[in-house]
């Protein structure tokens, strides 16, 4: 069934308007009396088509319930900047897996040295790989990709979730293994294609973000994301 996101839906005068009308009715050719999803702050909404003008479509909710698509923990990807098209790969991936939100950060050996305009012009093509990525893979959301941030902006975003974590393979850090299991919000900062400078892991830690490692294999940046990820979720009981 087509999934559509519209956080402004309401239950009680269920229209789409705007974009929707176009895809619905002239890219998808859907007609009255066919089905679609909306998707609107978690909560998935089953529909019949009532009615399509030129600039609304009119819909019959049928059934909703929150979206059990969702995890059931918050994770903020802090991922330095990578270079070339990695970025994209990234935010695709770890969207399906389940992130909440994608936070692009400038660190001293990101090779992409990209200035924060350059990158404020090519965020709308983020947000829509974004979406793409939430449709096809079922979410209730779709998570946002924010603009890009310093590390000690970052930093300072990490110390309000739960469990920040940092991924690095120096000495005095955990293995995942040890990662609490029970929270709700955790913050994963991952290093590019250089990793971190020992400087930024202290500036990190000493905000309270933990070093952890993934065992004693090098992941290349755009696999690391997906790595701890999956073993969060799965931790969490988000894989099960």
């Amino acid at each position: 069934m087509p999934r559509f996101f519209e956080d402004s839906f309401s239950p009680e005068q269920p229209v789409l308007r705007g974009a929707h009308v176009r895809h619905i009715g002239f890219s998808l050719r859907m007609r009255p009396g066919e089905q679609l999803t909306v998707c609107s702050c978690g909560t998935d909404y089953a529909c019949e088509i009532e009615d399509i003008t030129q600039d609304a479509v009119y819909l019959h909710i049928l059934s909703a319930e929150s979206c059990c698509s969702e995890p059931t923990v918050s994770v903020t990807l802090f991922q330095a900047l990578p270079k070339s098209d990695k970025l994209e790969q990234i935010i695709q991936k770890t969207i399906e897996l389940g992130v909440t939100e994608i936070v692009p950060v400038l660190t001293r050996r990101c090779i992409s040295r990209m200035s924060s305009g350059d990158f404020q012009k090519k965020l709308p093509r983020y947000q829509k790989i974004a979406q793409a990525a939430a449709q096809q893979s079922g979410r209730g959301i779709i998570p946002a990709v924010a603009p890009l941030h310093t590390l000690e902006m970052a930093a300072e975003r990490m110390r309000s979730l739960e469990v920040p974590l940092v991924l690095y393979e120096g000495e005095g850090g955990i293995s995942f293994s040890e990662v609490r299991s029970d929270a709700k919000s955790y913050g994963l900062c991952i290093g590019s294609e250089g990793g971190f400078d020992p400087e930024e892991i202290e500036l990190l830690t000493a905000q309270g973000v933990q070093t952890v490692w993934l065992g004693r294999r090098i992941l290349r940046c755009e696999t690391a994301p997906l790595t701890a990820l999956s073993v969060l979720m799965f931790r969490t009981g988000n894989l099960n």
